[in-house]
């Protein structure tokens, strides 16, 4: 059965309720800047050991500037990019994960040369560049045309691929791993998701913030509270393992 699509209300709502009062406001602001700064010079850092990856993420944060990816728009192509997916505004209002939280929780489920790491709800790609430090393959789906378009382009001599197109709709097959940002999806959409991940191969890792997977045959391993653009923030790294799948290799 086809998602329902949201309703105008429902998206003011969602984005009336991420208008604040002016001074709860610029507290947000001045803390965003802080965490921006701090997040910038850490992943300045690791790109003096990955200048290959330096182009692409100026690319990134000229687009940034250009155009602030935490404020989605309810432009006619964003419109038909819900109503295809039933999501709604709120889904689409995200922080970015910096560099070395990547990195880290990256290293934790194994990602290495050889692996194959899929973004699904990519933004404008900047987990991919943590996954191509570690030597992985790249992959990120994204709902919005508009990050993709600004980005893939500045992505793709790094070898990542960015493509638009609904991540509950994507091709997993040959994925590793997975990574997804669960901080504003509803219920549906993640059990659209689950549904997607069901597809993979058995023994895939999957990465997801904020909150675990609550679906059976996903094997909790461990859970890493790292720093995001908005703060402190807890990443669950689960496995995929069906009940009659029988592992080839040691678990952690």
């Amino acid at each position: 059965m086809a998602p329902s699509p949201p309703s105008q209300k429902e998206d003011e709502e969602d984005l009336a309720a991420f208008e604040l009062p002016f001074f709860q406001r610029l507290a947000v602001q001045l803390w965003a800047m802080v965490l921006g700064l701090i997040t910038r010079l850490t992943d300045a850092v690791l790109l003096v050991v990955r200048p290959a990856l330096v182009r692409p993420y100026v690319g990134l944060w000229l687009a940034e500037r250009l155009r602030s990816p935490y404020r989605a728009r309810r432009s006619f192509e964003v419109v038909l990019a819900l109503r295809s997916t039933g999501q709604r505004m709120r889904e689409l209002i995200y922080g970015e994960t910096p560099l070395m939280s990547a990195l880290w929780v990256f290293r934790c489920a194994g990602v290495g040369p050889g692996s194959r790491l899929v973004d699904l709800g990519a933004g404008r790609g900047r987990v991919l560049l943590a996954a191509r430090w570690l030597g992985a393959e790249a992959r990120g789906v994204e709902l919005l045309a508009e990050h993709v378009t600004r980005m893939a382009h500045w992505l793709a001599p790094a070898g990542i691929t960015l493509v638009q197109g609904d991540a509950a709709q994507a091709d997993l097959s040959d994925a590793t791993h997975v990574f997804t940002n669960w901080l504003a999806l509803t219920p549906e959409t993640k059990a659209r998701f689950v549904a997607r991940l069901r597809t993979c191969a058995p023994g895939t890792r999957v990465l997801t913030v904020m909150h675990p997977i609550e679906a059976e045959d996903f094997v909790r391993l461990s859970s890493h509270c790292v720093l995001f653009t908005w703060g402190l923030e807890r990443v669950w790294l689960h496995e995929y393992r069906p009940s009659a799948w029988k592992p080839t290799r040691p678990t952690s």
